[in-house]
C-alpha cells in the first residue's frame, strides 16, 4: 500500500476538561475526497483546525508525506501544500476575484518580490491566479470586485485562492455552507471537478452531497470517531442513523 499523504493518530484536543478531539486516528490516501461529518458539536471543525496547525494538538500525532508535522506552525504547513478555507468566507472583499487569487498565489513565489517590482506583471503568479479562477469556475469573473460577486461565487473564490497557492491537499470547512439549492448543485459539480487528481478533506452537512462526492467517509460523535467506511456502509450504518437526531433513515436513504 502507498503511503499515505497524511494521517493522525491519537490526536486529541482539550479545551479545559472538554475533548473536542478525542483518540482520533485518520489516514488520508493520496488522490482521494475524505469525508468527515457528524453532528454539532462533534468536533468536526476542530479537527480541522488541528490538522491545519491553527490550534495545537494536547496529544497525539500528525503526519504528512511520512514526517512528523503535529507541532508546526500553520505557515510552515501552508509552504509543504496543506490548503485550506474556512466557514465563513475569507475573501479581500474591496479586491477584485483576479486580484484575491494573485495574492495567494503571490504568497508561494519561492522568494520575495523586488521591492520596486511590479508584482501584476509577475508571470508565474498571474498564469497560478488565472488557472485557479478558471478551475474554480470563474473565468471571465476575475475583474469583478469580490464583494459584489453572489455568495455562491465568493465560496468559489475562496477555493480558487486555495487552488492558486498549489496545494497538495485542500481542507474545506462546509463549502456549501449557506447556499441555495441551485448554487449547491453547481458546488457539487465544481467540487467533483477540482478532486480529481487532488486529495482533500471536506466537512458539511450536505449528506447527498457527501455520498456523491467522497470515497470515505469518519463520522466523528463528541469527539471520538463513531465509524469509518464507503458512503454505502455509512449510509446502513445504525450507529450513523442513531448519532443524527437519534435516527436518520430518511435523510441517508435519501
Amino acid at each position: 500500500m502507498a503511503e499515505p499523504l497524511l494521517a493522525t493518530r491519537g490526536l486529541t484536543r482539550h479545551f479545559g476538561g472538554l475533548a473536542a478531539v478525542n483518540d482520533v486516528s485518520i489516514t488520508l490516501e493520496r488522490g482521494r475526497l475524505h469525508a468527515v461529518v457528524g453532528p454539532n458539536g462533534a468536533g468536526k471543525t476542530t479537527l480541522i483546525n488541528v490538522l491545519a496547525g491553527e490550534l495545537d494538538a494536547s496529544s497525539g500525532r500528525v503526519t504528512y508525506e511520512g514526517e512528523d508535522i503535529t507541532r508546526e506552525s500553520p505557515d510552515r504547513r501552508s509552504r509543504r501544500g496543506i490548503g485550506r478555507s474556512y466557514q465563513k468566507t475569507n475573501i479581500f472583499g474591496a479586491f477584485t476575484a483576479f486580484e484575491n487569487c494573485r495574492l495567494a498565489a503571490q504568497s508561494r513565489a519561492p522568494r520575495a518580490l523586488h521591492l520596486w517590482s511590479d508584482a501584476t506583471a509577475h508571470p508565474p503568479t498571474r498564469e497560478a491566479a488565472e488557472r485557479a479562477l478558471a478551475a474554480a469556475g470563474l473565468e471571465g469573473r476575475g475583474g469583478r470586485i469580490a464583494s459584489a460577486l453572489s455568495h455562491g461565487e465568493q465560496r468559489q473564490l475562496e477555493i480558487a485562492m486555495v487552488l492558486a497557492t498549489q496545494p497538495k491537499l485542500l481542507l474545506l470547512d462546509e463549502p456549501l455552507a449557506g447556499m441555495s439549492p441551485s448554487e449547491r448543485t453547481e458546488t457539487v459539480k465544481l467540487l467533483k471537478s477540482i478532486a480529481v487528481g487532488r486529495t482533500m478533506i471536506v466537512i458539511d452537512h450536505d449528506m447527498d452531497a457527501i455520498f456523491e462526492l467522497a470515497a470515505r467517509i469518519t463520522v466523528l460523535q463528541e469527539g471520538r470517531v463513531l465509524v469509518e467506511g464507503t458512503p454505502e456502509e455509512i449510509r446502513n450504518d445504525a450507529r450513523v442513523q442513531e448519532a443524527y437526531l437519534g435516527g436518520m433513515d430518511g435523510e441517508l436513504a435519501a
